[in-house]
């Protein structure tokens, strides 16, 4: 009763109106007796970060605000009001990604010509919009399970500008739904962040994915679901490591893993989460160098995957099976720079053991990174060039994979099949003589 009383205090009411979460902060640290130092050990950060973060209410990482408010026992409700995100769709919340060079429109037009998305540039600049400002609901009789079904199903066959549509409308009628700050609602809400925040990290969108990752987290913690807290913090771990982060994205990634063993495992829907957010752990752990680490945890997510079925049901949160996790590993050994336990730990693989076509074409792009990194642009350019094959997407939308196509047309202009990657990619990518 005490802490309810805190939290619905004149002066808790007057940070949530000044959009103040370093004061809740703050209330929270001194209810508790703690100092500065005592809640930045908690958090990982020092004694200083605290003071600028209480002081200045809101910082550049929302995910530092998120970790010092539940650490202190700010209510996610109260946090959320204070961070101008509530659950009313009516909610206009302020851009909070720096300026910089690479945002102005003829950057966007430039990248989304490079990713084959020149037709729908303003669908990017949309959902930018819509991320900050969230847009007045549709008014679609359209049930928004299915929509956000159909809405994945745009992303697992690599229709991205289909996507890109779909996303803002999804948003602002999510956001309505949750009015009534129900689990499921919430969940959703949390879920469809998840979404735009994988959509904009496979477009190299890291600034705009970030901000999804965290209103996903945020929503998925006021759900109270820990499988919907899972999937939120993947989204914001992996984020964090492309942002060159991997001391953040490891701990927001053990988090969830810890989060989701505390369940019990008791289900295949926990266990496959489970067996999930090893396998990203795993592949953090490798880009940054963590060999022991990235090893260990790969090895135990196959344990973990080990009595999954080998088809998970349809919409399952962590659709993972074994061959799933035999796929992560390709990745890890490649991030560990070693391409030869890359292609034998994809040794016998088949895209026909994965459902989506986003997951099919996985196997070759990342195969095809192993080829590349080994010396061999030959077997990298078909195995790319066969990813493309099953989505154009996977190859023309990811930067990483379109960096090596563009490295292999400067480089190895006569190889085979390096014309016809070119024209995956777009025009304008062969040299000219």
């Amino acid at each position: 009763m005490r802490v309810d009383h805190l939290w619905s205090s004149d002066t808790v009411r007057s940070f949530v109106a000044q959009q103040d979460p370093g004061g809740l902060i703050r209330v929270g640290r001194e209810r508790r007796g703690w100092r500065q130092a005592d809640l930045g050990a908690r958090i990982g950060c020092s004694a200083s970060t605290v003071s600028r973060m209480e002081k200045k209410g809101r910082p550049a990482v929302i995910a530092l605000i998120m970790g010092a408010a539940r650490e202190v026992g700010v209510p996610t409700n109260v946090l959320a009001a204070a961070l101008g995100l509530s659950a009313s769709a009516s909610t206009r919340v302020a851009t909070d990604w720096p300026p910089c060079a690479e945002e102005d429109s003829m950057r966007r037009r430039t990248l989304l010509t490079a990713a084959g998305l020149a037709a729908p540039a303003t669908l990017l600049m949309g959902l930018e919009t819509a991320l900050a400002s969230t847009p007045d609901p549709t008014g679609s009789p359209a049930p928004l399970n299915g929509r956000l079904a159909r809405a994945r199903s745009y992303f697992d066959g690599g229709r991205h500008a289909k996507l890109l549509e779909a996303l803002p409308g999804l948003l602002a009628d999510s956001h309505q739904a949750a009015e009534d700050r129900s689990e499921i609602a919430l969940a959703r809400l949390s879920a469809t962040y998840s979404l735009t925040s994988q959509l904009l990290t496979k477009i190299g969108r890291y600034e705009q994915s970030r901000v999804s990752a965290e209103r996903a987290t945020l929503y998925a913690d006021w759900s109270g679901s820990p499988l919907v807290a899972a999937a939120a913090a993947r989204e914001l771990s992996i984020v964090l490591r492309h942002q060159d982060q991997p001391t953040a994205a490891q701990r927001h990634i053990l988090d969830a893993v810890t989060r989701v063993e505390s369940t019990g495992l008791k289900t295949d829907a926990q266990a496959s989460a489970y067996a999930q957010m090893l396998c990203t752990t795993s592949y953090t752990a490798a880009r940054a160098g963590n060999r022991g680490d990235a090893l260990a945890m790969i090895s135990e997510a196959g344990r973990a995957a080990r009595d999954l079925p080998n088809e998970a049901p349809v919409g399952r949160l962590f659709p993972v099976a074994p061959a799933a996790v035999r796929l992560y590993a390709v990745g890890v050994h490649w991030a560990l720079g070693d391409a030869g336990a890359a292609l034998e730990a994809g040794r016998g693989l088949r895209a026909g053991q994965f459902k989506t076509p986003e997951r099919q074409a996985r196997l070759p792009t990342d195969l095809g990174r192993a080829f590349w990194q080994w010396g061999k642009p030959e077997q990298a350019t078909q195995q790319l060039l066969l990813a493309a094959r099953i989505s154009h997407g996977e190859v023309r939308d990811r930067p990483a994979i379109s960096r090596i196509v563009g490295e292999l047309i400067s480089r190895h202009p006569r190889v085979s099949g390096v014309r016809e990657l070119a024209a995956v990619v777009g025009p304008g990518a062969l040299p000219t003589a």
